[in-house]
């Protein structure tokens, strides 16, 4: 018999939330669970607009924000998933929820790493390093 607190998930019952760090690792938003509980305990991660430990639980329909590369993600959580899934099922555990604005600079810093310098030319020269040094001193 099902509790009111418990769903199905790919035929197995679940009780319906996990641990914020377990979670996001889960759903591949970092690497390792460690990582995860690192930036957590950073305060780069918050639930419904709260800070939160590494052992807050999350159910779905939770708002998620974490940030990563000087961006500001948000997630929505649909579904707890059993343990970590695969690339093409993380559609079916989370909802990207990103501002558009967030989006586009995730994109400018993209764009500003390749511009900065051409792939494979390795460490600046001694002068190279004075001439970028000299530039952002302008600033």
């Amino acid at each position: 018999m099902k509790s009111p607190g418990e769903h199905f998930c790919l035929g197995f019952l679940y009780s319906g939330t996990m641990r914020i760090d377990k979670y996001l690792w889960c759903v591949r938003k970092y690497k390792t669970r460690s990582l995860a509980t690192q930036q957590i305990k950073k305060d780069k991660v918050k639930v419904n607009d709260e800070d939160v430990k590494p052992s807050r639980e999350v159910k779905p329909g939770d708002l998620i924000t974490y940030r990563k590369e000087g961006v500001d993600f948000r997630l929505k959580v649909l579904d707890i998933p059993k343990s970590r899934v695969g690339a093409k099922l993380v559609a079916d555990f989370m909802q990207d929820a990103t501002a558009p604005e967030e989006l586009e600079k995730q994109e400018f810093i993209r764009m500003m790493h390749t511009l900065n310098r051409p792939r494979g030319t390795g460490r600046p020269t001694k002068k190279e390093r004075r001439d970028l040094d000299d530039f952002k001193d302008l600033d």
